[in-house]
């Protein structure tokens, strides 16, 4: 595709991108985070952190923990109320507001155990400032750290979760801002939207097409691959359908517009984009089960506490005692356990050329049994490129090269550019020039090259002017034909000399990709919108385990399903338009960076470039990145179950006894393990040729893993 081809509809399209991709005034719908947006979090963090620096150096629990004495200025004993009372107001409402919302839904979570301890700590706090009752319960430079730490776990955890709001925009950008509407006075440009079934529109070289039409003058081929998958051009002539946002490539055609709005093709895969990522956004964090059970043990430990005490006829130690045990159980570690293992994921992962969009990617990863590949552009080059050459006695390849090469010169077509490249490349082809050059549309070129009349051209080309393939070509020629490649002749001075193969070349990466997959215990297939011949070539040059051909762009989608009814867990790789369902669909998509931008936009995890090899890296990431989560949520949850009896003082009667400031520490202290140990992620190789080239051995079950049993067309 030409430059100026490209930019089509640029400006819409920035327009909306630059909307979609702005994540400070993306809202979020997310569980727990629903209504809250990423600025918001981080605003709240960085003003709390501020004032809880000065609540941390004038409260009295702190200063006696580390023996100093704060300076003394007028009201210095009101900073840590007054400012701790505006943490708590300011950044304490999101929790505030999660934890009603959990109690209104009956489904207790972080946001719960979040809002009753810092509820508990401030008003045990006032309590002690005010001296009500003679209590020493001043937690107000706990209560201010809890917020500050729980406000930065819940913004790493907003910027880690990836949002899919822009894919539909991205979709909406493939169509032209304006259309050459055609009327009785001639040709005049309209806004697309005014568009209607019956009008007609005038499509010119390398426009975009404004809506489903259908072809009522001239002739073109059609760039169809962010609608149907296919690398190839497909000529289109009178009577035949055309789909919106494809693009003419070579000639002006007029079209009679057949669907406009929602009723286009790509308002069809934008409803199943929307539909696909309605279904994936439904599992709930780790944490929020955790948070959950801690929830109803701290409730049940605070309640038991309060009546035991009571009875042992100690008002002041009951209440004491389940202050404090409601203040340990707020999850300090439990709130960084899972956002911080994200963040440093999803660093570790962009450094290795990989967007984690979407931190249930990033947790679904390692659970995943096959890989469903798109063949063009994924695990293919997406461009057509010489894989073979045959020529007639006496002709040598590199002479058929040079020939072809000089009168393809001057066509701007991708097979052309393919064949030129080709020409140049051969260490032994002679530098030809090309003149008088003509392109025959539909037939292929003409030219004068030293001499000859050199014509290169498909079947339709030799039909037109009578000749046959030479007989010693015709089962080479049969055979390239068999298996789907387009096949390129060469005449010169009116005899079929030789021809071409043109294929779009598989990655060298692919092989080393889908090889250690498959050692991983992790199956591989491919699905693509090329025909069966075409497809079981690839899948069998990479030995894949499975191949889905001549698949529409709505049934993509229909296949992912179709292996998620297997009881398989699927992991997309795409580029194009077409995949953006099947991305949405599957438990993890993944979109090829240099695809298109609703492909980038509908998955959860994008690659910078287009090794399939990261896909590895991406579950070697998962696996580890989980044994972390599960690492902290011990620590922090079993921290928590071990510190809340001792709060209670269950073991008061040997003299152990832990004190509110004593369980201030030892929190801050499982936080300080929490964070170390997700710091150990960075160690982590996700250099995809070293993972790729490493011995693996055994599955997730540890039994040897084998490889596939046949491949399906």
């Amino acid at each position: 595709m030409s430059t100026n081809q490209h930019d089509v509809g640029h400006g819409h399209h920035a327009e909306q991108m630059g909307h979609g991709a702005d994540e400070d005034h993306q809202v979020h719908s997310h569980g727990e985070h629903a209504g809250h947006s990423t600025a918001m979090f981080r605003d709240r963090f960085w003003i709390s952190l501020i004032l809880a620096v000065p609540v941390v150096a004038f409260s009295p629990m702190f200063t006696m923990l580390l023996g100093y004495m704060p300076p003394e200025v007028p009201g210095s004993s009101w900073i840590a109320p007054v400012l701790g009372t505006i943490i708590f107001i300011y950044g304490g409402t999101p929790f505030l507001k999660g934890g009603v919302a959990e109690m209104r839904s009956r489904q207790p979570g972080m946001m719960l155990l979040i809002a009753m301890a810092i509820s508990v700590a401030f008003i045990a706090s006032w309590v002690t400032t005010l001296s009500i009752g003679g209590f020493d319960l001043d937690f107000w430079w706990e209560l201010a750290l809890l917020i500050v730490i729980m406000l930065l776990g819940h913004w790493m955890e907003m910027r880690a979760l990836g949002s899919a709001a822009g894919a539909l925009d991205a979709l909406a950008a493939l169509l032209p801002d304006e259309a050459d509407k055609v009327t009785a006075v001639g040709v005049e440009t309209v806004p697309v939207g005014s568009l209607a079934a019956g009008d007609v529109v005038l499509v010119r070289s390398g426009g975009r097409v404004p809506a489903d039409g259908r072809i009522i003058d001239g002739t073109a081929e059609f760039d169809e691959s962010m609608i149907t998958g296919e690398s190839r051009a497909v000529p289109r002539t009178v009577g035949d359908a055309v789909v919106a946002g494809t693009v003419a490539t070579d000639n002006a055609v007029r079209l009679t517009v057949t669907a406009v709005g929602s009723g286009t093709t790509l308002a069809g895969i934008q409803r199943l984009v929307a539909e696909a990522q309605a279904s994936s956004s439904r599992a709930q964090a780790l944490a929020d089960r955790a948070a959950a059970l801690l929830f109803y043990f701290a409730l049940a430990a605070g309640i038991l506490t309060f009546l035991a005490w009571m009875l042992l006829g100690s008002p002041d130690d009951a209440v004491i005692r389940t202050v404090t045990v409601l203040v340990i159980a707020c999850p300090h570690a439990l709130g960084l356990a899972i956002p911080l293992v994200i963040a440093i994921s999803t660093e570790r992962a962009a450094k290795a050329g990989m967007l984690i969009r979407n931190r249930i990617a990033l947790e679904r990863m390692r659970t995943v049994d096959v890989v469903l590949f798109d063949k063009t552009g994924t695990l293919t080059e997406g461009r057509h490129a010489v894989t073979a050459i045959t020529a007639t006695a006496g002709v040598p390849e590199a002479e058929l090269l040079a020939l072809a090469g000089a009168a393809e010169a001057d066509s701007e077509h991708p097979v052309a550019r393919a064949i030129v490249s080709a020409a140049q490349a051969h260490p032994d082809a002679a530098d030809l020039t090309g003149t008088q050059f003509t392109s025959m549309t539909g037939r292929g070129v003409r030219a004068t090259v030293d001499g000859h009349d050199v014509m290169v051209g498909g079947p339709t080309l030799l039909r037109d002017l009578g000749l046959r393939t030479p007989a010693d070509m015709a089962g080479t020629v049969q055979d390239w034909v068999g298996r789907g490649a387009s096949v390129l002749h060469v005449v010169r001075d009116g005899a079929v000399i030789g021809a071409v193969r043109l294929e779009d070349r598989v990655r060298e990466e692919s092989r080393a990709a889908v090889s250690a997959l498959q050692a991983r215990g992790v199956k591989v297939a491919m699905i693509t919108g090329d025909a069966r011949q075409v497809a079981a070539v690839v899948g069998a040059e990479l030995g894949i385990d499975e191949v889905f051909a001549d698949v529409l762009p709505q049934d993509k989608d229909s296949k992912v399903t179709e292996l998620q009814a297997r009881g398989l867990r699927v992991a997309m790789v795409g580029d194009g338009v077409n995949d953006a369902p099947a991305l949405a669909r599957a438990e993890v998509g993944i979109a090829i960076g240099a695809g298109t931008d609703v492909a980038m936009e509908s998955a959860g995890v994008v690659l910078a470039g287009n090794d399939p090899r990261s896909v590895l890296a991406m579950i070697d990431l998962s696996r580890a990145s989980y044994r972390k989560m599960i690492q902290n949520l011990i620590w922090a949850t079993g921290y928590n179950v071990l510190a809340v009896p001792l709060a209670a003082g269950v073991l008061a009667f040997a003299g152990i006894l832990l004190s509110p400031a004593a369980g201030a520490v030892l929190m801050s202290v499982s936080t300080i393990v929490v964070a170390l140990n997700a710091q150990l992620l960075r160690r982590i190789d996700l250099d995809p040729e070293r993972i790729s080239t490493g011995t693996i051995s055994t599955d997730r079950t540890g039994a040897r893993s084998s490889h596939a049993e046949s491949v399906r067309t």
